[in-house]
Formats: C-alpha cells, structure tokens, sequence
C-alpha cells in the first residue's frame, strides 16, 4: 500500500510542514506562519483579515491617524509664506483680501484725497474687479514687518494657536475634514468682511481660520461630555482676543471664521452615526459654500453696480 505524500507548503513547495492554516487549512511552513488569536494563519490569510476588519473612526467618521500632517503643512506654509513676504513685500498687495480699491498709475492704492491728487489711468483692484482668490490667499498671509511690528506678532500668536488647538482638532476630525473646516472657515471670514467691512480696507492673516479651528475644539469636545469649565477656560483667551482685535486687525474676518468653523463643527459632531453621516456632513459642507458664494456676489454686484465679474 502506497504512503501519503508528505505534505508540503502551499507558497513553498520543496518545504516539508505539518502545519495548516487555521483559516484556509492550507499548509504552511515556519516562515509562512502568522501568530492568530487560535494556531496560525498564512499571509494572505493574515491580509485578507486585516482588510474585512472595521477601521477605527475619529468621532467625525473619519480615518484615525496618527500624525496631525494637515495641522504641520498648514503651519509650515504660513510661515513660508510670511518669509516670501519678507524677500518679496509686493506680495501682500497682489493677494491680501480686499474688496475694492482703485490703483494709481504708480501702483500705490487710493485713498482718501488721494483720488483727487492723483493724474493718469486708475485701475480697480480686489475681490469686485474679479479677483476671487483673494479670499483665501489672505488667510495665509500676514502683515509685514516693514509696515508694522504688529506683524510678527500676529503671526506668532496664530501660529501658536493653530499648534494647540489644530493638532488636536485634527485627530478628532480626520485629515480632509480638518482641511475643510480650516479653508471654509478662512472662506467664511473673508465673505463677512466682505461684506460688513470698507471695501478698500486690506486685511491679511489666518485669524478666522483658526477661530474656526477654535470653534470645531468646543464643539468637539462639548460633543464629548468635556467638563465645561475647563473647555470653557481654553476658549476664553480666544474669545478675549476676537475682541481686542477690533482694535488691530479685521474683527469681522475673526467672526467670520468662528461662525463658519462652528457651524461646519456642528454638522460634523452630530451628524447621524450611520450609512448618512458622510451624506449629512458633505451637504452641510456644501450648503456653507453655497451660502458663501451667494453672499460674496450679491454683495460684489452691489459694489459694481450689478455686474459679476469672473
């Protein structure tokens, strides 16, 4: 009576084993065998499990992760950009946010008795004469330490809370829903200045982006159950500053911001924990863009007289 062939390693034939997948029951030799809850399982047995295994989801649905690399990008550009700023002072002319405002020949905006003074063309510059982009190219910059010491400063005291609040924002978040609570939030202060502020006044800074980024923490961890006192001590140093920057800087792009990120906030922390959540947040993200897009136009064809530029 003839003997059964030894058996061998399914992913390694010339290798003699006695051992079987505990999943698929193929044979597996030691250098094949995987450590699982009962024996021992091959590679692709090991992937396959891996892959069918539910992923863990940040309060928001989204994906966990370790590293707050959205958080790290968005600090360094500001930064970059701050040095650009430094080596090239035109920048925050050509892209800080600004509703309207004429240009002299010479490039120097108008102002005041300015528009009397001044011989030759004038041209029309801002978010009225087409220039949209500005509405988000000023959120990352700030002003330069030519015109005002309050430059570095404002930068600095940005940075500093983007660092502590947006690492932890974004862990609670997700990476693409921080991304776009940061930028809607910019967007949303933007859009009130736009509306609310003078037209010629310049503003520049991440300021309502990182109030919204301010807002989503307390909406996040009020979501939680946080104790309330303590959430509320952190907040009120931001808060103190929205006021006192009325003083400084664009009050309105600071409010702005804190209105749009709550809001955005909201519909993340309390959107159902089911198949919908991700429908629900994405319409609530897309209504906010279509709230912000509206205004800025009515307002922009007030400004022009009825026209639209694109």
């Amino acid at each position: 009576m003839d003997s059964e062939p030894t058996p061998t390693c399914w992913r390694h034939p010339a290798v003699e084993c006695h051992v079987r997948c505990t999943r698929c029951e193929r044979y597996i030799c030691p250098d094949c065998m995987r450590e699982a809850a009962v024996g021992h399982q091959c590679p692709e047995c090991v992937k396959e499990g891996a892959r069918s295994a539910r992923q863990a989801r940040t309060i928001a649905g989204g994906r966990m992760s370790a590293t707050p690399v959205v958080t790290y990008v968005l600090f360094a550009l500001n930064v970059l950009v701050y040095l650009a700023e430094v080596v090239r002072p035109g920048i925050v002319d050509r892209f800080a946010m600004v509703g309207s405002r004429l240009i002299g020949p010479d490039g120097t905006p108008l102002v005041g008795d300015g528009l009397v003074l001044s011989a030759g063309p004038l041209r029309g510059e801002g978010v009225a004469q087409g220039e949209w982009e500005r509405m988000l190219t000023g959120a990352f910059l700030h002003q330069s330490p030519f015109e005002s010491a309050f430059g570095i400063l404002h930068l600095t005291l940005n940075m500093v809370v983007l660092w502590q609040l947006g690492r932890v924002v974004e862990l609670m978040l997700g990476r693409f829903r921080f991304a776009a609570l940061y930028l809607l939030s910019a967007l949303g202060g933007s859009v009130l200045e736009l509306v609310l502020a003078d037209p010629g006044q310049v503003s520049v800074g991440a300021s309502g982006a990182v109030f919204g980024v301010g807002a989503a923490y307390y909406v996040l961890h009020r979501r939680l159950g946080a104790d309330p006192a303590g959430v509320n001590r952190l907040m009120l140093p931001l808060l103190l500053w929205l006021v006192v920057s009325a003083w400084f800087t664009s009050w309105q792009g600071h409010l702005g911001g804190l209105l749009a990120g709550g809001a955005l906030a909201v519909s993340f922390a309390y959107a159902p924990r089911d198949g919908r959540r991700t429908v629900v947040q994405a319409g609530a993200g897309a209504a906010l863009v279509v709230l912000l897009a509206v205004t800025a136009v009515v307002k922009v064809s007030e400004l022009t007289g009825g026209s639209v530029p694109l």
